[in-house]
């Protein structure tokens, strides 16, 4: 029995002592043979020259080239609404009447007071022909009879103003008032904005100044619509750079008789640039983004530690300009017909193996649909 446990433990150690030495022998090939990082899977595009149109966005808001809240000039009580809310009026239209019974009982006064005053002028001219008063007494008449006429212009003055028009033409808002409410001076009517031509500002950084001018194209997207809303021009560009922002305010104009941009509208804004050439336009997705600087990594043959050639990547810092859609331009760094990588760039170092596949290639299309999708 004992002998027989001997003979059993020797051969358990033989097979321990024949697994270590195989796995010594493993380890010390693996020791032996240098690691190499399996190839990145990439996809790439080929740079070249294109036409290249520049464009700026920005946000805008919409204001009106005329707009107010119409108000009561004078305080009185409304007798009569000639308007509804939302309707397109003429300049001069009336809008409101406020009661003017009192204004016109002290005019029918006043001009009988006036009627009173000229007859008495008539009679102090004759008499003053004849030499019967003297030239201050007629004075006095005189002046007596230019009061009188004035106090009646001042009643005449007091009703129209009570007759609240529309000083322009344009569309109303909602009313703010109701028949037999006394209003106060200034208190609001209903706004009046002229919608067409409206006006959109907005602000751009003072080094993109330089690209606008006065009647430069403009289209402004609305929010939850595709596609251009409305196409306008540059019309006027602020003297003044903000102090804390460093922007500057531009004004665009845009015809609007379909009323679909409104005063107090939010809207994208887009710059439409002169086109030029001799620009690179990559994906966005090419570019690795950092702190330290925008870079591509560029695929070429690279030569490793033991004089082998493999295919891989070299990091290339780049100057980027604007974009446009799913591109983006590149103004230096990237030489035409260079192999750039166009996904993955995330996961890749300077001198790592790749390998190219084309099967699926991330979007590259300068108007995608949907926008910027």
């Amino acid at each position: 029995m004992r002998k027989r446990m001997i003979i059993t433990l020797g051969i358990v150690l033989a097979i321990i002592a024949g697994l270590g030495f195989a796995k010594y022998r493993q380890i010390k090939v693996a020791m032996s043979t240098p690691w190499t990082q399996p190839p990145e899977a990439v996809t790439t595009v080929v740079a070249k020259e294109e036409s290249w149109t520049a464009s700026q966005s920005a946000i805008g808001t919409c204001v009106a080239v005329q707009g107010v809240t119409v108000s009561a000039d004078l305080p009185g009580v409304v007798t009569q609404i000639t308007f509804d809310s939302g309707r397109w009026v003429k300049g001069g239209e009336v809008l409101v009447r406020l009661d003017t019974s009192q204004e016109k009982a002290q005019l029918a006064a006043a001009e009988a007071q006036s009627d009173l005053a000229n007859l008495n002028l008539e009679r102090a001219k004759e008499l003053k022909e004849k030499q019967v008063i003297s030239d201050a007494e007629f004075d006095r008449w005189d002046a007596e009879a230019k009061t009188a006429v004035a106090n009646a212009e001042s009643y005449r003055a007091t009703i129209a103003r009570k007759t609240i028009k529309a000083p322009f033409s344009g569309i109303l808002g909602i009313r703010q008032v109701n028949l037999g409410q006394y209003l106060a001076g200034g208190d609001p009517i209903v706004p009046l904005q002229a919608l067409d031509p409206i006006y959109v500002n907005f602000s751009v950084p003072q080094q993109e100044v330089a690209l606008l001018k006065v009647g430069s194209e403009v289209n402004v997207m609305i929010e939850g619509t595709d596609g251009v809303a409305a196409t306008g021009t540059v019309t006027a560009i602020n003297s003044l750079v903000d102090s804390q922002t460093r922007n500057v305010e531009v004004q665009a104009s845009f015809k609007n008789g379909d009323g679909i941009l409104r005063p107090g509208m939010f809207v994208q804004v887009q710059i439409v640039g002169k086109e030029s050439g001799g620009v690179i336009a990559l994906p966005v997705s090419a570019i690795n983004y950092a702190p330290y600087g925008d870079s591509v990594y560029i695929v070429e043959d690279v030569t490793g530690p033991d004089s082998t050639t493999y295919l891989g990547v070299r990091q290339q810092f780049v100057k980027l300009g604007t974009a446009r859609g799913d591109q983006v331009s590149v103004l230096s760094g990237v030489k035409p017909g260079e192999q750039v990588v166009s996904s993955g760039v995330f996961k890749l170092r300077p001198g790592a193996a790749v390998e190219v596949n084309n099967s699926v290639v991330p979007s590259n299309d300068p108007a995608p649909k949907p926008r910027d999708s």
